[in-house]
């Protein structure tokens, strides 16, 4: 898959720009296996990059003799738009262009200036499905620019200048778990992220056994229409009404005796941000040790828990859970939840790989009659994160 969005990027780059591109840059996107809405709530996080990934092809131009500014070309919207590089940088409104623009900015600001430059961009991350299309974009960019002024960043300085490009230019909120995973990814392991200290610890799912399953409900979603901000903020008022200064010093016996200072809303929040941090520690360990009823009990009482508590599934992402459910056991389900910010995206399945195949048409063919919608089902394995794919001598 990546070797064909290397070759599609290189050759419409050469049919937009006229010239040849010099380098090909990949960031992946993301699944998160447990741990939703408490990265920006000092929690922990267990995501995978899959390999699925935003590509980019570039090329440094000559341009002495115009303005100085960045050309870009989509092809999956398709369209070409250009970022002036003089004056101050200023979001475009929701284009999709903020996404490297901010990471311009950032870069510009506290690293080097960034030269003239065409680029193509393509990408096998599916958008709003949750995946991480944007934090891709995002760490794809950063990597991209570091090759093009010489300057090398840390793994978590470059994940921290994409999440402040996020928040900054295209106004969602979010916590470090999706650029993180697209940054650390190593194949082959999950990533166990203290979004506290910014740790990244390993977490190896070298085994034939078990295999992920990512259904796209192909419901879409914006989270910076709103609803994540919104979150974010009930959040933060529930934890002030703890006494507590990070939801990491919040124990279930804290919660209980803070109940009464909460609205209803505040404590079914808390309560999901404290059994979330915990469940994730509960997944990391039942990995280790290869045992997957374990991990698939607390990804269904992570669901039920979005759901109910946290309120941010949606009535097709349940559909595909309880779907998920029926098939425990024989079936080959160790467990499944919705997956990313919510409000539509997609689910994730522990499964065992001998029954996927059967598992996805099984959960698709009810899901369609459902819904009236067709589901897009695919296999995912940890997979390497961002990096350099080709380099012209």
């Amino acid at each position: 898959m990546l070797p064909a969005m290397q070759a599609e990027v290189r050759q419409t780059f050469r049919a937009e720009f006229g010239h040849e591109a010099s380098l090909v840059v990949a960031a992946p996107g993301r699944i998160n296996l447990m741990g939703e809405h408490v990265d920006y709530n000092d929690g922990f996080v267990l995501p995978l990059a899959i390999d699925r990934y935003v590509v980019v092809a570039a090329a440094c131009r000559n341009n002495r003799d115009a303005e100085r500014a960045v050309r870009l070309h989509s092809i999956a919207v398709p369209e070409t738009t250009s970022i002036a590089l003089t004056g101050e940088l200023c979001p475009a409104g929701g284009h999709w262009s903020d996404y490297v623009t901010g990471v311009i900015a950032g870069f510009q600001k506290n690293h080097r200036p960034i030269p003239d430059f065409d680029a193509v961009i393509g990408s096998t991350v599916p958008i709003g499905a949750g995946l991480s299309s944007s934090a891709a974009l995002e760490v794809a960019f950063a990597t991209l620019f570091e090759r093009l002024t010489g300057h090398h960043l840390g793994l978590t300085e470059k994940a921290l200048l994409c999440q402040e490009a996020e928040h900054a230019f295209a106004g969602v909120p979010c916590g470090i778990m999706d650029q993180f995973s697209s940054t650390f990814a190593i194949p082959d392991q999950l990533m166990l992220i203290d979004c506290k200290t910014h740790e990244v610890f390993p977490v190896p799912l070298d085994t034939t056994e078990v295999s992920v399953l990512i259904i796209n409900s192909n419901v879409a979603h914006a989270l910076n229409q709103g609803e994540y901000a919104v979150r974010r903020i009930e959040s933060e008022h529930a934890l002030q009404k703890t006494g507590k200064p990070s939801w990491r010093d919040v124990s279930p016996t804290d919660l209980g005796e803070a109940q009464s200072a909460m609205s209803r809303v505040e404590f079914q929040r808390a309560r999901h941000i404290v059994t979330e941090i915990s469940r994730t520690q509960e997944t990391a360990r039942a990995i280790s040790e290869s045992s997957w009823p374990a991990v698939g009990d607390c990804m269904f009482a992570s669901h039920d828990s979005l759901r109910d508590d946290f309120q941010v599934s949606c009535p097709e992402l349940d559909l595909l859970v309880d779907f998920g459910r029926e098939l425990t056991g024989e079936g080959g389900v160790f467990g499944t939840k919705m997956t990313g910010g919510g409000f539509g995206g997609c689910t994730v399945s522990l499964v065992r790989t001998e029954k996927i195949a059967e598992i996805a048409e099984a959960i698709g063919s009810q899901y369609r009659a459902a819904t009236g919608i067709s589901p897009t089902c695919f296999p995912a394995r940890p997979a390497r994160g961002a990096h350099i794919v080709w380099e012209a001598a």
